[in-house]
C-alpha cells in the first residue's frame, strides 16, 4: 500500500512544529502549575482495591466509616464495576508500622461487606528512594540516548531526537495531569517505554535520511527527508497499528486499574511518539543541517575538490 508513497510531510512542518511546540509548552506550565497526581508509591501511603459481596459499593459509606477511623484525608473512587472501589489511605506518620496498621483498621472495618482483592503499602523511607530510584533512571535513559545519537549519528541529529524525545515526555506528563492519572512507578515505566520507543522510531528514518544523504547529493534536504519518511512509512505504520491494537486490548481486557493506567499512557505515548519522528526530528533536522561540505562530512563523505565542486555546477 505504501509502496509508492509520496507524501508531503515537510510542507506543512512549519504549522504542524509549532503546534506541538505549543502543545509541549502547555504541557509543562501544566504540569508546573498543577502537578501529577503522585500515587502511594511516590507519596507514601497505602492502596486498597475492595469489591462489594453483594451489590454495588457504597462510596459515601466507606468514606463515612474511614472518618471514623482518623486515618486522615482517605480517597475512595470507583473503578470500573460498580462493586469495586479503590480507597487511597495517606502516609501515617505514628511510626514505622503505622501504614500496616491503618490497613488493618480497615480491614476489621470493612471486611464482612467487601474483600480485599489488593493492598500496596509504601512507607516514607520507601516512597523517598522510589522517587529518587526514579528520577534516576530517566535521566539515565535520556543521557544514555544523547550519548549514543550523538556517536552514531553525529550531535545534529542527536539535537533533533533529543528535542523529539523531550516532547513525547512532555506530552506525556501534561496527559497525565490533564487526566488526573495517578504517577506511579507504573507510570515510570511507561515513559521509559516511550522514550524507547520514539527513539527507534526516529532512528530508523534518521538511518534512512543519512544513506539518502550519500545517495542523493543535489536534493533539497525537505525533499530528501520526505523521500525518507515515504520509505519508511509501512514500517512506521505497521509498527504503530500494531502496538496499539495490543495496547487498545490490554486497556479494555486487561482486568487491572494499573494494567489499565499503564496502557492508556502507552497509547497516548505511541501517538505522539510518531508524530514526533515525523514532524519534530525532521524540522529540527532541517533548521540544524544545511547541505554543505560540514554536514557531508559528519556522514563520512569527503570534501568536495574544486575540480568536483566545477563539475558539479556545471
Amino acid at each position: 500500500f505504501f509502496a509508492k508513497a509520496d507524501m508531503r510531510f515537510m510542507a506543512i512542518r512549519n504549522p504542524v512544529f509549532i503546534l506541538m511546540a505549543a502543545l509541549s509548552l502547555s504541557a509543562f506550565v501544566v504540569l508546573v502549575g498543577v502537578g501529577l497526581n503522585m500515587g502511594a508509591d511516590f507519596k507514601g501511603g497505602s492502596l486498597v482495591e475492595l469489591r462489594a459481596k453483594t451489590d454495588a459499593a457504597d462510596i459515601a459509606d466507606i468514606r463515612a466509616r474511614l472518618d471514623e477511623l482518623n486515618l486522615g484525608e482517605a480517597r475512595v473512587e470507583r473503578l470500573g464495576s460498580p462493586r469495586d472501589v479503590l480507597v487511597r489511605i495517606p502516609s501515617q506518620d505514628a511510626g514505622d508500622n503505622a501504614e500496616q496498621t491503618a490497613v488493618t483498621l480497615l480491614r476489621a472495618e470493612l471486611e464482612d461487606e467487601y474483600v480485599l482483592r489488593r493492598v500496596d503499602v509504601v512507607g516514607p523511607a520507601v516512597s523517598g528512594e522510589l522517587t529518587r530510584a526514579g528520577t534516576i533512571a530517566l535521566a539515565a535513559a535520556m543521557l544514555a540516548i544523547i550519548l549514543y545519537v550523538g556517536l552514531r549519528f553525529g550531535w545534529r541529529f542527536a539535537v533533533g531526537a533529543i528535542v523529539a524525545m523531550l516532547c513525547d515526555v512532555l506530552l506525556t506528563l501534561g496527559f497525565l495531569v490533564v487526566t488526573g492519572m495517578e504517577f506511579n512507578l507504573v507510570s515510570i515505566a511507561a515513559l521509559l517505554t516511550i522514550v524507547c520507543y520514539s527513539l527507534n522510531d526516529t532512528m530508523v528514518v534518521y538511518d534512512r535520511i543519512r544513506e539518502n544523504l550519500l545517495r542523493y547529493r543535489r536534493m533539497p534536504l525537505s525533499v530528501l527527508i520526505d523521500t525518507s519518511i515515504n520509505q519508511t512509512l509501512s514500517r512506521t505504520v505497521l509498527t504503530a497499528v500494531t502496538t496499539a491494537l495490543a495496547l487498545a486490548a490490554l486497556y479494555l481486557f486487561g482486568g487491572s486499574r494499573l494494567v489499565e493506567s499503564f496502557s492508556a499512557i502507552l497509547l497516548f505515548g505511541v501517538l505522539v511518539g510518531t508524530l514526533s519522528s515525523i514532524y519534530i526530528a525532521g524540522p529540527v533536522l532541517i533548521l540544524f543541517n544545511r547541505r554543505n561540505n560540514r554536514l557531508d562530512n559528519e556522514l563520512g563523505e569527503p570534501e568536495a575538490t574544486p575540480e568536483q565542486t566545477a563539475r558539479g555546477a556545471s
